[in-house]
C-alpha cells in the first residue's frame, strides 16, 4: 500500500456545520485543534478547513451549501449524527474540564470501562458540539495483554 500524502493521515473525518466559521474557534478552544488550513467561500462561509489534533490527526470542517445538497449539519437533521468522532487523548479528565467550560452539551460524564484482563479500558466522556456533532473523548487505561 502505498503511504498517504505527506501530512495526511490514512483516514479521516469531515463535518458539515451551518455555521463553520463560528464553530472552528470553539473547536479549537474547547478541543484543542489548531487550524491548518482554512478556505473561506467569499460569501461569509468555509468551503474547506483542516483542524489538526495534533501531529497525525486531522478533520475537516466546511459549510452546508446549497451546491452540495448531499451534505447536511444534525442541526438541519433534527440533530441526527451518521457519525460519532471518537478521539484519544493524554488526560481525560482535563480535556472533560476545558470541553465542559467552552460549553459542550456533556452527554455521559467521564467512566471507565473495563472489559477485563484480557481486553483494554479506557476512561471516557461524550458531549456534543454547538453544531450537533456527538464526540468521545477517552484515554486508555489498560491495553490488550500483547499490545
Amino acid at each position: 500500500m502505498n503511504p498517504p500524502p505527506p501530512g495526511w493521515p490514512r483516514i479521516s473525518s469531515a463535518l458539515v456545520y451551518e455555521r463553520a466559521g463560528e464553530i472552528i474557534p470553539w473547536l479549537c478552544a474547547a478541543f484543542g485543534f489548531a487550524v491548518r488550513v482554512r478556505v473561506d467561500a467569499g460569501d461569509g462561509l468555509v468551503e474547506h478547513a483542516e483542524l489538526e489534533f495534533g501531529p497525525d490527526d486531522l478533520v475537516m470542517v466546511a459549510d452546508a451549501r446549497a451546491k452540495y445538497p448531499f451534505r447536511k449539519a444534525p442541526t438541519q437533521l433534527d440533530g441526527a449524527n451518521t457519525q460519532n468522532l471518537f478521539v484519544y487523548v493524554d488526560d481525560v479528565e482535563a480535556h472533560f474540564a476545558q470541553a465542559k467550560a467552552a460549553g459542550a452539551v456533556i452527554q455521559r460524564e467521564p467512566a471507565t470501562t473495563d472489559y477485563g484482563e484480557d481486553y483494554w479500558s479506557d476512561r471516557a466522556y461524550q458531549c456534543v458540539d454547538p453544531g450537533g456533532h456527538v464526540w468521545w473523548f477517552a484515554q486508555r487505561l489498560r491495553n490488550p495483554p500483547g499490545r
